[in-house]
This record gives C-alpha cells, structure tokens and sequence, in this order.
C-alpha cells in the first residue's frame, strides 16, 4: 500500500510542476490553485507513505517520479528538448528508481 500511495505522490508532483507553469508565476488563478491542491497533496500522500517506507528511498523515488515524469511532460507536451543524451538521463533517473522499489525490504 506504501509504495501505491508514494507512485500517486510522484504522479501528483508531476501535475504540480506542469500547473506551477501553467501558472505563470501564480497570475492565473486556476492554475496555481491546482499547484497548490497538488503540491499538498503530494507531500501529505509522501508523509503517509514514509510511515513504512525508509526515509532514504521513499524520498528518492518521489522525486524521481516527479523529476523524470515531468521531463517527459514537457518533451510531450511542452516543447522541450527530446536529446538521445536527456532522453538517456531520463532513462538512468527511472532505472533508480526501480532499482531503489526492486532492492527495498518493504
């Protein structure tokens, strides 16, 4: 269930990043209500999961989820950069990622 709850507070750190740019710097206000509502949520879900998890990986994989999830957001949707070499360091943050969920005890 540990591990469930910490995927969901990496996919809501993904949405975090994307409404925080669709925010333009908190001037919309639909966005950056939802930056809020999913930022909050991310980290309380975060919370709830680390009562279980070690701090060390639980905190690792959330932000691996995030940071290469949004990458992807914004290959995908925003324009960004789609690199052989990003596209590779993408690839090594996920492979972290299962390697920290494949080596954990819980």
């Amino acid at each position: 269930m540990a591990w469930a709850l910490l995927t969901l507070a990496g996919g809501l750190e993904i949405a975090f990043a994307f409404f925080l740019k669709s925010s333009v710097g908190f001037t919309r206000l639909v966005p950056a209500s939802l930056t809020i509502v999913a930022g909050l949520s991310s980290v309380i879900l975060l919370s709830i999961a680390l009562r279980t998890l070690p701090v060390g990986s639980g905190y690792a994989v959330w932000t691996g989820i995030g940071a290469a999830g949004t990458a992807i957001i914004g290959i995908v949707f925003l324009g960004d950069s789609a690199s052989p070499m990003r596209l590779l360091c993408i690839a090594l943050i996920l492979a972290g990622v299962i390697g920290l969920k494949l080596v954990s005890q819980n």
